[in-house]
């Protein structure tokens, strides 16, 4: 008996390992099929698995901490502490789900009518988008892997997302778990009684599949934009250890290894040039000798220049920085990023909570100070504007979609992966990243100082990607010459952002709302009850 009690706690954990498989976790794997029935073994156990509101809470909660402690385990190589905390709060959104479930669950009945196991697992999908919008929002925001970012690699079915971002994956890949649970045990009870009847709702799960899949076919074959233009980009990868990368005793092997791959670059005669974030070891404008080195690459090749530094302005705030040299211009247009890293490039709530200080303040002894402006970079050999997207600032679509609101022709992305160590973070960060390109309808450049250089065009075909016999973590350059489409009508997620999420969210309130409504009108009977003297259980 005991047993059967435990079986509802190992589905919830085995949820969090499918989930966790759902992503790049071990070099060269591709679980992203997995999505598909990873939620199922929660679902289960939240409905059938006896227990109120509480318990499913608790179930969603288990989930959770196996998934972010899995899936994020790479963020040990930068504080394991804090890798341990960030889960216990990321947890709490799986969490909320299962609980909404729970309460959901009563409108279904058995299992038995296709309208209302439709609509229970429509409730079921649009909540689960909106609460990984919202755990992109916020201070201690990290939206990373949301559930429709599994399906990175399947090209036909990510085309939908430049009309809804990644939530709208997200909804398909939730409605489908949902729906299969569903199915499943109506079919059981169905053979108990020996009647079977058309499954509707099933029918318009595998309806909305294939018409999401019929859109993608028809984008990837659609004749390509005239006119556009070739560029030839060439992206230098230090591979810098980021012990050395702040080191001043490494300052000179940094310089002589960027030299020499830039001797490399500069010799398959780019038009843009691309380094790193934060390449040279300390600011670009610290000193005329920095200044000189790093300038004079742009005037021998007599080409664009990109890379990352860093900056500082006279009332000493440090900002994390991309530099544009366009051409034999000798003062370089500047990007300041405006999407920190927390706990890596400020920690918040510094004074306000000490214990974040207390626990990461050796790491980050002082905060940068975010930018404000989304500054689109120019070059006029050949005419062109770039988006210039820092460190993760890629796997943010409403930002970059700002970008290209103003203009931005190429994204190109200057990241420094080499916090991960050799662990599959920088693999994470691209499978993210190639959303960015999908939504807008841009090609994507990204120039790691380690981790993944790779080339995407705007279909999100990683067209070439910098892995020498299978190992992204080397030195080299990656060269190559991509397509840029003229100026385009903008896609609806460029000019209207996660409108699809945020419908989501407002249908969850007004879901919530009636739940609570009803629950209070429940109490109230219930009290009334104990009033007359008569008794009624009810489960939370």
């Amino acid at each position: 008996m005991k047993r059967l009690h435990l079986w509802p706690w190992l589905a919830a954990v085995l949820s969090g390992l499918l989930l966790t498989l759902c992503f790049p976790c071990f070099p060269g794997w591709e679980g992203g099929w997995l999505c598909w029935v990873a939620l199922t073994p929660l679902i289960a156990a939240v409905w059938f698995g006896g227990g109120g509101i509480l318990r499913a809470a608790q179930l969603g909660y288990g989930t959770g901490l196996v998934f972010f402690w899995g899936v994020f385990s790479w963020l040990t190589t930068v504080t394991g502490l804090g890798w341990f905390l960030l889960a216990f709060y990321l947890a709490l959104y799986p969490s909320a789900w299962a609980a909404f479930l729970c309460a959901a669950r009563s409108d279904a009945g058995d299992f038995t009518r296709s309208g209302a196991n439709l609509r229970l697992a429509l409730l079921g999908a649009v909540l689960w988008v909106a609460l990984e919008w919202m755990r992109g929002l916020g201070s201690l925001s990290f939206g990373w892997n949301g559930l429709g970012v599994a399906l990175h690699g399947n090209l036909a079915l990510i085309q939908i997302t430049e009309w809804t971002g990644v939530g709208g994956l997200s909804f398909l890949v939730a409605f489908t778990n949902l729906t299969a649970v569903l199915t499943v045990r109506r079919f059981c009870n169905e053979a108990r009684l020996r009647r079977i009847r058309p499954h509707w709702d099933f029918s318009a799960n595998m309806a909305l599949i294939a018409a999401v899949f019929a859109f993608g076919v028809r984008a990837l074959f659609a004749p390509g934009l005239g006119g556009s233009t070739p560029l030839r980009v060439a992206a230098v990868q230090a591979n810098i250890p980021q012990e050395q990368k702040f080191d001043r005793a490494s300052a000179q092997h940094i310089k002589q290894c960027y030299s020499r791959l830039t001797q490399i670059a500069l010799a398959t005669r780019p038009q843009l040039l691309l380094w790193p974030e934060a390449a040279t070891p300390g600011s670009l404008f610290e000193s005329q000798e920095m200044f000189d080195y790093v300038s004079r690459f742009a005037q021998r090749g007599n080409t664009n220049f990109l890379l990352g530094t860093l900056d500082s302005d006279q009332a000493q705030h440090d900002y994390n920085i991309a530099a544009l040299f366009a051409g034999r211009d000798l003062m370089p247009q500047t990007y300041r990023k405006i999407h920190l890293v927390p706990f890596g490039e400020y920690i918040p709530f510094r004074r306000s909570f000490p214990p974040f200080e207390w626990v990461i303040g050796d790491l980050v002894p002082g905060d940068f100070t975010p930018g404000t402006e989304c500054t689109v970079l120019k070059t006029e050999h050949p005419s062109l504007n770039i988006a210039a997207l820092i460190c993760f600032e890629d796997t943010l679509g409403d930002l970059t979609r700002r970008f290209v609101q103003r203009g931005a022709q190429l994204l190109v992305n200057v990241t420094n992966d080499g916090w991960f160590l050799h662990s599959q973070g920088s693999e994470q960060h691209l499978a993210n990243a190639v959303f960015r390109a999908v939504e807008n309808r841009r090609p994507l450049v990204r120039a790691a100082n380690t981790g993944v250089t790779a080339f995407i065009d705007p279909l999100g075909r990683i067209v070439n990607a910098f892995r020498p016999e299978g190992n992204p973590f080397s030195e080299g350059v990656l060269a190559d010459t991509i397509m840029i489409p003229p100026a385009a009508p903008q896609t609806f997620y460029t000019r209207q952002g996660e409108r699809f999420s945020q419908a989501c969210a407002v249908l969850s309130l007004a879901a919530l709302g009636v739940f609570i409504a009803r629950y209070r009108r429940k109490l109230s009977e219930l009290s009334a009850d104990f009033k007359n003297g008569r008794t009624r259980s009810l489960h939370l």
